[in-house]
């Protein structure tokens, strides 16, 4: 196996959900050079790749269709908000959830679609009529969302940080 063919695959075991353009821009290589390890990865069943909401995301085979799913949208900002809020609050409505993250009621909501298709949450009528929100499975949510490197936003304020107090000075790219 060439070094790059085992960068590629370090990567994705390193970062899974990665979506293309993250690994080739992480990894520093032409998308073509990437298109072609990443595809005689798959062949040899070293990489998974599924197509999730309009980008190919990349894993490794021990991540059954659930986990790779959730793994997918984690990568994205708003969905990894909506889940920790789940995570630190439990049952939410959806009025509520878009309120507490000053997001607009439709991103939300399509956002929760994407969630709710992949058994991440469910949602239920509360005693209101209201859309309530929960984690389908909290605790197994919770230990992937540990595996997603962090947002943009969370890179900038960790390099803020660092600069004001001198111990840290930015991590490795996000999916964001």
């Amino acid at each position: 196996m060439s070094d790059v063919r085992r960068q590629v695959r370090e990567h994705v075991r390193a970062n899974p959900g990665v979506h293309f353009n993250a690994l080739a821009r992480n990894l520093d290589i032409a998308t073509g050079q990437a298109q072609y390890h990443l595809h005689r990865l798959g062949r040899n069943d070293d990489v998974v790749a599924e197509r999730i909401r309009g980008r190919t995301h990349y894993f490794d085979p021990e991540y059954d269709a659930w986990e790779r799913r959730t793994l997918a949208l984690y990568r994205r900002e708003t969905a990894r908000d909506l889940i920790t809020l789940l995570l630190d609050e439990g049952r939410l409505p959806a009025a509520t959830l878009a309120d507490r993250l000053g997001l607009a009621r439709s991103t939300v909501s399509w956002h929760l679609d994407s969630l709710s298709d992949a058994g991440v949450v469910e949602t239920e009528r509360g005693a209101r009529g209201r859309v309530e929100v929960s984690l389908a499975r909290p605790d197994e949510t919770e230990r992937f969302l540990r595996e997603v490197s962090p947002s943009l936003a969370d890179r900038l304020v960790d390099r803020f940080v660092g600069l004001v107090d001198g111990s840290r000075y930015g991590v490795a790219d996000a999916d964001d």
